[in-house]
């Protein structure tokens, strides 16, 4: 029973630093946005009428004409309360009320690849390209990560220990940039075995579509694996080499259990808790795409979404790219705990 008390109570704090995350946004972006969202119904209430030939032929001249769009404008605003300030309760309460159900309204200035303004359909076009990517990468760096960091962890001090802390010290030392454009120079340009550009040629309703993305991101998943597998690796040798030392895993070796048990059998059950954290804020943290990484290899994905909108001060999809995002992070989080709690039995009786 303490375990589900835990897990309700960690998920009402993740909610609530939910709702404390969408009222900031709101508070923080909320005179431009009221600014953008009167601007968005002019624009639809204008295109909406123009676009009504008969309508527009009923009227005698263009002062007529632009005094009752101007009209159903001050009326459109008026039915979704826009008339009222952005700061009132009743704005604030709509405006995260309508974040908090995907309703994001339609982008200023970016469309989607089918030509829509909706942020949410934008959103839902960039997400899956950088879970693809980013996400494919977290779990081959965290699986080689984890095997050279247990090896290395149980033989302090070894071959195998120096290559992988020197190895570690040495991959984080560089930008993911640097890394990024030498890559393209050596195999786009020097032996031409990969493209230089991520994005495919090839629209996205092509039936080659997918197997032309995997070929594409084949590049950056090699760039973003050689620069982090080195440090997860570093990261699983502390966790282990502090195990190693323990009472029952010196017994464990005394009685004469094999080595390879020892380490993925024992010591390595025993760090999974810290280990199983740190890959879940990795892959949450993946989804938000890497902003550099994505522009480098011009990636069509979440991160170069983020580029491009906080160039153009596009808040509508800043605003709905952070929140969904914040959703998967509290969900990774969330989830984290889940394992941490089945993984750790203090937590079941605390």
């Amino acid at each position: 029973m303490g375990l589900w008390k835990y897990f309700l109570k960690r998920g009402l704090v993740l909610f609530g630093v939910l709702m404390a995350t969408l009222l900031l946004t709101v508070l923080l972006v909320g005179s431009n946005m009221d600014a953008i969202l009167k601007k968005g119904v002019a624009i639809d209430v204008r295109t909406q009428i123009i676009e009504n030939k008969k309508l527009v032929a009923g009227f005698a001249n263009p002062n007529e004409l632009n005094s009752y769009i101007t009209n159903q404008i001050e009326e459109r605003i008026k039915v979704l309360g826009l008339d009222e300030p952005w700061y009132s309760p009743n704005r604030i309460g709509l405006a995260m009320y309508k974040i908090l159900v995907l309703d994001f309204g339609h982008s200023a200035f970016l469309t989607s690849d089918s030509g829509s303004t909706l942020v949410g359909d934008i959103i839902l076009e960039k997400l899956p390209r950088t879970i693809l990517l980013f996400t494919t990468a977290t779990i081959i760096i965290s699986t080689v990560g984890i095997f050279v960091g247990a090896m290395s962890g149980s033989k302090i001090g070894s071959k195998t220990d120096k290559i992988t802390s020197s190895f570690a010290i040495i991959s984080s030392s560089f930008p993911v940039w640097w890394i990024g454009l030498l890559m393209i120079f050596t195999f786009a340009f020097w032996y031409n075995i990969f493209p230089a550009r991520a994005t495919p040629l090839i629209p996205s309703t092509d039936s080659g579509y997918l197997v032309s993305l995997i070929y594409h991101m084949t590049l950056p998943i090699i760039t973003i694996v050689m620069i982090g597998f080195g440090t997860w690796a570093y990261l699983v040798r502390n966790f282990m080499a502090g195990i190693m030392q323990e009472d029952f895993i010196l017994v464990k070796k005394i009685i004469g259990v094999k080595q390879r048990k020892v380490i993925f059998g024992s010591a390595l059950k025993n760090a999974a808790p810290p280990i199983i954290t740190v890959l879940a804020l990795s892959l949450s943290g993946s989804l938000g795409g890497a902003i550099i990484t994505e522009a480098v290899f011009d990636w069509p994905g979440m991160g170069r979404l983020y580029f491009e909108a906080i160039t153009l001060m596009d808040l509508p999809v800043i605003i709905g790219a952070t929140y969904v995002l914040t959703v998967f992070f509290l969900i990774s989080i969330f989830v984290s705990d889940l394992l941490y709690g089945y993984l750790d039995p203090r937590i079941k009786t605390g």
